[in-house]
């Protein structure tokens, strides 16, 4: 009997360490009904599957009220304040430093991933993040009209252009006096900066900022892409959409009100709406291109990354390559809608049986070109604003395309001083 008690608590101790090894992690929530339904499930895996305890964090829903948050807390190194979280496609190279460096458990992850996205996560070659999932720049028509003039969807600017003031003008004379041919992001804002990128690539104008960190952007095509969109202004498009966000053009083209809307993947859904005006007349393809057909999507979505402080690295990666398998990315396409940051799902008969709609995005997605944030790591937000500002001031004519890339190139230059950093 002695020996059996001895035997036990030697067993008793020899488990000591395994559990004093149990932490408890923290990871950002959605707080809507379904991301709680979504961390449940992320919850259950995870503890039964490391033998750690997993807690949910709510943080601020506001873009730039939560990067904020998450300066604060890195800036003094809080180990215990989250662990797993998501980040803006352009925080990358903002947050590089506080991130974990996750190159050598996830490289033989990336063939997994859409190439753009993949590689907007790295910085100086390593991996600082995993998306989780996609969105970018998408233009939206009413199929109906254009069925209805015999038009086919525009494969490039001009047609787009020549289509919407066709429209427009045959509309209003059959009464429709308020429909307007195009709809886009125009405040002076970070949704300005997508636009433009998308305007100035696609007529081969660069993106601002090569990859390499050189700037680019003074060259007679990304000129001449800022004019074109300054003669949309008042003439297919409303004067108001100087003041358009995203939800604006949205609402007018969601009453019927445009025949094209430049927007954000998300905006499918909602032009389904039973409520919606449109419901059932809405086509989704890439966003046109220059004279050569080659059509440049804004990347966005958001990132899946690790704290660098925090105090168990491989308990870390496990919860981040759960939430980031197929399963997990299944479960939160169907709660919350997000589009898959897998490739492979776009095909996946489960996935398109709850949302067909994803057959028509993946080709969109294959398209996408990230700002140049990676690269420009902390003064990305100068960068950007530099670059909103200037196209603002051309769409609104105070300034004309030559002059306003000339202006741009100068503070860019200004901004990047001795460099990226």
């Amino acid at each position: 009997m002695r020996k059996l008690l001895l035997n036990l608590t030697a067993c008793s101790l020899a488990l000591l360490p395994a559990l004093a090894q149990a932490d408890t992690l923290r990871m950002e929530c959605a707080p809507s009904k379904e991301g709680r339904e979504f961390c449940r499930y992320v919850k259950q895996r995870f503890e039964a599957q490391t033998g750690h305890t997993l807690t949910f964090i709510d943080l601020p829903r506001a873009s730039d009220e939560k990067l904020s948050l998450f300066q604060q807390l890195f800036a003094a190194r809080d180990a215990n304040a989250i662990d797993l979280f998501q980040a803006d496609t352009v925080w990358i190279g903002v947050l590089n430093k506080h991130l974990l460096d996750l190159t050598p458990y996830v490289s033989d992850m990336r063939q997994d991933f859409f190439p753009a996205a993949w590689q907007n996560d790295m910085v100086n070659g390593r991996v600082k993040a995993i998306p989780a999932y996609m969105d970018t720049g998408a233009l939206y028509y009413r199929k109906d009209l254009l069925e209805k003039y015999g038009e086919q969807p525009p494969k490039t600017w001009a047609e787009l252009t020549r289509i919407a003031a066709r429209i427009q003008q045959a509309e209003r004379a059959n009464g429709h006096k308020g429909l307007w041919g195009l709809v886009f992001q125009g405040k002076s804002y970070e949704g300005l900066t997508c636009n433009a990128l998308e305007w100035v690539a696609s007529q081969g104008g660069g993106t601002f900022i090569d990859a390499d960190g050189s700037i680019t952007v003074n060259n007679p095509r990304a000129a001449q892409a800022l004019e074109m969109a300054a003669g949309w202004v008042g003439t297919i498009a409303p004067p108001g959409v100087l003041g358009y966000m995203e939800e604006e053009g949205r609402a007018l083209f969601q009453n019927g009100d445009a025949v094209f809307m430049r927007n954000w993947l998300y905006a499918y859904v909602l032009t389904q709406d039973k409520s919606s005006a449109i419901r059932g007349k809405v086509g989704v393809m890439p966003v046109p291109g220059g004279a050569d057909g080659q059509s440049v999507s804004t990347l966005g979505g958001w990132q899946w990354a690790i704290s660098s402080y925090t105090k168990n690295p491989q308990a870390a990666v496990a919860l981040l390559k759960i939430v980031s398998d197929a399963e997990s990315q299944k479960k939160a396409q169907g709660l919350l809608g997000w589009a898959p940051s897998r490739q492979a799902l776009y095909q996946d008969p489960q996935v398109l049986a709850q949302a067909p709609y994803l057959a028509t995005f993946s080709g969109i997605l294959a398209k996408a070109t990230p700002r140049p944030a990676t690269q420009t790591r902390r003064k990305y937000a100068q960068v950007s604003k530099a670059i909103y500002n200037t196209s603002f001031n051309v769409l609104r004519r105070d300034s004309d395309g030559a002059g306003a890339v000339q202006t741009l190139q100068a503070r860019l230059e200004r901004i990047r001083a001795r460099g990226w950093r």
